[in-house]
């Protein structure tokens, strides 16, 4: 292993990840319809859309929330590539894990014999293919609302919702620095290679990074007293306050009357 090689796959994994906060946040506030809806409503209306993905038990439901989905992000204004990108990142693993085993652990009607023994049944694929749709339906509203809501807005909305408010404020302060402790860690891996005539060895990186970890972990401690010391002296008394206000409008209706209505259909064709 090369100096430059591990070096190279380090600060380009740490750009990627800056470069994607970044890239979130700014999709966050352009004009699109989500981006447009107060982020309290979104959180419970996308909550229950989640809620009703676990109870469907029908292809046709889980495909039109699906394509809803799809057609939220389009009026959105979120690229598809990016949105598809991110979304199909955990559908593999979730898929090699439980819905493969699915296939064929699962009892019922043989759909594939080899030897007179059953191997995937159809039960087994039934049951499958509506583990995916769910994670799919889920993944997809949820990344939804993380990129259509700036951070700080769905900390707000998770505090109206009355989560404790030390949850919200771990949360806040955790996204903050963890993005500053990355550029501190990239900026460590560039100041090495811009020092760097040669190569290292496997034990040399090994011995580097070691260092290197120890070292962010030691400012990351220095760093959260300070940020404690700088809040207790600027009035902090246990609740975060934020200059934005939320306010529920005439689209925020509009979507909760749809939303209503959609979950009341789906409801009805679970239980009819």
């Amino acid at each position: 292993m090369t100096g430059g090689g591990f070096l190279a796959r380090n600060i380009a994994g740490f750009t990627q990840a800056l470069e994607s906060v970044l890239v979130t946040e700014n999709l966050s506030r352009i004009p699109g319809f989500m981006q447009g809806l107060d982020p309290r409503v979104k959180v419970i209306t996308l909550l229950l859309f989640i809620i009703f993905v676990g109870l469907a038990q029908d292809f046709p439901i889980l495909i039109a929330i699906l394509i809803l989905s799809l057609v939220l992000v389009l009026l959105s204004k979120i690229p598809m590539a990016l949105y598809f990108k991110r979304l199909f990142i955990f559908i593999p693993i979730f898929t090699a894990v439980i819905a493969i085993p699915a296939l064929f652990i699962t009892p019922g009607t043989p759909l594939l014999s080899v030897a007179g023994k059953a191997v995937i049944t159809l039960q087994g694929a039934r049951t499958a293919g509506l583990l995916i749709l769910r994670v799919t339906d889920s993944l997809s509203l949820g990344l939804l609302l993380i990129i259509t809501t700036p951070w700080t807005k769905f900390l707000v909305a998770l505090r109206w919702l009355r989560l404790p408010s030390l949850i919200v404020d771990i949360l806040g302060m955790t996204y903050r620095y963890i993005f500053l402790l990355l550029h501190t860690a990239n900026s460590m891996f560039m100041a090495r290679q811009s020092r760097t005539i040669g190569g290292f060895t496997g034990a040399e990186n090994r011995r580097w990074l070691g260092r290197a970890l120890a070292t962010t972990m030691v400012k990351s401690q220095y760093l959260s007293e300070e940020v404690y010391l700088a809040m207790l002296s600027r009035g902090y008394q246990g609740e975060i306050r934020t200059l934005s206000e939320l306010n529920i409008r005439g689209r925020d209706f509009v979507w909760m009357a749809f939303t209503l209505s959609a979950l009341s259909l789906i409801l009805w064709s679970i239980y009819r």
